[in-house]
């Protein structure tokens, strides 16, 4: 099983779009400073997440997230695919 992530920086609101195999396991390392392009905007936040079965999938989503560039598209994806997370969307 495979995660696609969207984290916020509690501070900055910025979003940060991944995906993994372990989601508690990355959202950890993005908050004890080990990931590089996150570490400047520490606290992060999972603000929503959807399971895939293949490494394959997941990837071909984050990389449709991350050409999303405005906050109010990535959002209208988040809530027409089904993500799910703790951030209120729409």
């Amino acid at each position: 099983m495979f995660f696609v992530y969207i984290l916020e920086a509690t501070d900055s609101k910025r979003f940060y779009i991944g995906q993994t195999e372990n989601l508690q396991g990355r959202v950890k390392r993005h908050n004890e400073g080990r990931n590089l392009s996150t570490r400047a905007y520490i606290p992060w936040r999972l603000k929503w997440w959807k399971k895939y079965e293949t490494r394959a999938e997941a990837i071909k989503v984050e990389r449709k997230l991350k050409s999303i560039k405005k906050r109010a598209g990535l959002e209208k994806f988040v809530r027409v695919n089904s993500f799910s997370g703790c951030g209120a969307v729409g």
